[in-house]
This record gives C-alpha cells, structure tokens and sequence, in this order.
C-alpha cells in the first residue's frame, strides 16, 4: 500500500479529471433540494407546501433513476445522459420561473417531476468508471472512499452556497446556481470518453479477475439489479438514511429561522457535511479485514447513536456540534453500503444497483423533508429533529436484519473492498 492511497488511485490515466468533473455534475444533489425548501418557503410561505414540491422532485428522480441507469449500462453514459441533462435544465428553470411568478402547487410538482426524473446519478456513473479503471481490491476500496469524500465535500458547499444565496441574493438564485453550475460540470464528465466504462451485455462473460476467490461461477443474471438478493434490503437501510438527511436539512432551516439566523443554516449543515468527510478519508486510506457487511451493521449503528445527540440541541452552535458528531457515520455507512452493491450485483448492473440505493436514499430524504416539514408546521422544529432520529434508527435496524443476507456473495461479485 503506497503512503498515499488517494494520490495512487488519482495518478491513473484521466481518474482526476473524471472525478473532478463528477464533483461539479453532482453538486446540484445538496443544493436542489434546500434550494427548492428555501424558494418556495419563502415564496409561499409553508414549510409543508416547501416539503412536499421537494419531495416530488425527490420521488421523481428516485422512481426513474434506475430505468436511465439501465439505460446507461446497455447504451453508454454519453448516449443517454446528454438528452437527459438538457431536460434537467428546462425543468428545474421552470421550476423556478413558475414560484417566481406564484404559480399553483401543481404547476410546481408538475416541473420538479420533469427535473427530478431526468437527473440521473453522476455519483453512479463516477463510481462506475473508477469499477472499470481499478481492478484490485483494495485500491478500489480507496477511490469509493474518495468518490464519498467528494460526496460530503458536495454538502458541505452545497448547502451552505444555497441557502446564502436563497437569503442573501434572492429566493430563486440558489436553484439558478445550481443549474447551471451542475449543468456545465455533467457536460464536462460526459465530454470524457476515454473513461467512460464500455457496454456490457447480460451475457458477456465475466472477466476472470472478477471471479477470483470466488465459488463457482453463475451465470449472469439478465433482470433488474433490485431483484438481486440483499438489495433490497440494502435499499431499505438507504431510504431510513434518506430520512435522517431530508429531515435534518428542513429542520435545520426551521431551527435557525426560530433563532433568527436563518441565513446560517448552510453553515451548520456544512457541519454534518464535514465530520462526515473527515471521517471518509479516513477511513478510506486503510484496508480493512473485517467482513463488509459486519462493518456496514457497525457503522448504521454508530450513525444511529450520533442522530440521538439531537436530543441536546438548544442553540446553533451546540447544533453544528452535534451535527459534526453524527456526521462522523455517514461516509463510513456510505462507502460501505456502495460497495456492498458491487458484491451483490453482477458487473453489467452495477451503474443500475449504485443508482438503486442512491435513489433510495433519495426516497428517503424526499419522504423525511415532507414528515419533518408537517411536524415542523404543527410543533415547532424540534419535531423535525425527532424525524433525524427516527430514520437514523431505523437505518441501524434495518442493517443489522439484513445482515445475514448481505453476508453472502455470488461468484460474478467483487471481493470485499
């Protein structure tokens, strides 16, 4: 193992350029969301209409992500996401000419459902092209942990860049950004050919580095990843995550509002954000022994005993205390469950199994923020806190009833990373 495993894995032929571009193309994943709660809020003024207009983009993307990641792994990354990125963005400029303008509820849901399904996973496609690029193990093992890195990096910026720009420019001017700045990255990280994985077919064979140490090979399965066993309950575990994060993000909005230091918000998610990201470098730079799905089970836990903090919170700055604590469990639980998708899986499907659990997640945060938006309108935003709690516990719950199953792996699946 070189002293630095993320320098080693981002010296291959076009890695940092892929995953640079990956990072612009997917910020848009922290700002839309936040951005959507913060515009129609404050142009609306409901938190509840502001949760359920996110929650249709959300549920959007999460129902139709997987059938555009199935297209990608058959026809191409390029192919498939160019017509799906110019229809983002006719969406999601809708989206926010129509709140401007104050137009009916169902006017909004009708244009976060155009943005929302078209999106896409760049996350998905990023990590697909380091599966193609690095063969072993371990060094795979590292660039998932810096693919997950670069994820919290997004949420540290992200929300904090929306919600100053929400409150400090204009209430639209966060989702405008974001448009336009994921637009030009996703542009970028399709322009990149060289990387891109090639198509493989439900009956190619499978490549012989892929079987090794592995039982006797099966034939490769032709149907949707989800229906492999494990997924999903790993998708479960993913939509409980989901909760704890749509949930935090309006209840944060609503807390800071009721300390009024709304514009501060962003800042204090960037603290969730950022104990994350330190915890995934870390985490990433070693080779672990211990069998995958017990570390997934270990980390879901140590994510549900950190959202239990939320229980203290009084101020802001206790607030980004707690968050960076419970923060700590994310990138572990997150490299841990992607990777379990590549034991699970056959190679042909793994842009669509890495789409089905980042879409669950998605899911989970559309059906967080319209809980926590709810009990935010009748209680206060404690009771959106209590929601964080509820889903990070229920994502411990649901990994460690999993855990027998996802133990198990199939010849044509990856070692352990």
């Amino acid at each position: 193992m070189p002293r630095n495993p993320y320098l080693d894995v981002l010296r291959l032929p076009g890695a940092a350029t892929f995953s640079a571009a990956g990072f612009f193309a997917r910020l848009p994943m922290s700002m839309v969301g936040i951005s959507t709660v913060l515009m129609v809020q404050a142009l609306y003024g409901s938190y509840a209409t502001a949760g359920r207009v996110s929650a249709v983009l959300v549920v959007a993307q999460a129902v139709v992500a997987p059938q555009i990641a199935r297209l990608v792994d058959r026809a191409g990354q390029q192919r498939v996401m160019v017509p799906m990125l110019v229809t983002t963005t006719a969406g999601l400029l809708g989206l926010a000419v129509a709140a401007v303008l104050g137009a009916p509820e169902w006017v909004l849901w009708v244009l976060a459902a155009v943005g929302g399904a078209s999106q896409g996973s760049y996350g998905s496609m990023s990590r697909a092209r380091w599966s193609h690029a690095v063969p072993e193990a371990g060094r795979l093992h590292t660039a998932y942990a810096w693919e997950s890195a670069l994820d919290e990096l997004v949420f540290v910026v992200g929300p904090v860049l929306a919600t100053l720009l929400a409150t400090g420019v204009t209430s639209w001017a966060g989702l405008a950004v974001a448009v336009g700045v994921g637009g030009a990255g996703a542009a970028w990280f399709l322009s990149q050919r060289r990387t891109e994985p090639p198509v493989r077919s439900g009956s190619s064979p499978v490549p012989t580095a892929e079987l090794a140490g592995q039982p006797a090979a099966v034939a490769p399965p032709t149907g949707s990843a989800i229906r492999m066993p494990g997924m999903p309950l790993l998708a479960l575990v993913f939509v409980g995550m989901g909760v704890m994060f749509g949930s935090s993000d309006v209840a944060t909005v609503a807390f800071a509002e009721e300390q009024g230091a709304k514009g501060q918000a962003g800042l204090v998610l960037g603290c969730f954000a950022l104990g994350s990201m330190l915890a995934g470098l870390g985490y990433g730079a070693r080779h672990w022994l211990s069998p995958l799905s017990r570390r997934f089970a270990i980390t879901a836990c140590a994510l549900a005993v950190g959202v239990t903090l939320f229980l203290l919170v009084e101020n802001l700055l206790v607030l980004a205390a707690v968050m960076f604590v419970a923060g700590i469990g994310i990138a572990p639980t997150l490299i841990n469950g992607n990777a379990l998708v590549q034991a699970l899986v056959a190679p042909h499907q793994l842009t669509e199994g890495l789409t089905w659990v980042g879409t669950s997640l998605g899911v989970g945060v559309s059906v967080g923020s319209w809980l926590a938006g709810v009990r935010i309108d009748a209680a206060g935003s404690h009771a959106g806190f209590f929601v964080t709690m509820a889903g990070g516990w229920a994502c411990a719950v649901l990994a460690l009833v999993a855990l027998p199953v996802l133990s198990k792996k199939r010849a044509y699946a990856a070692a352990d990373v």
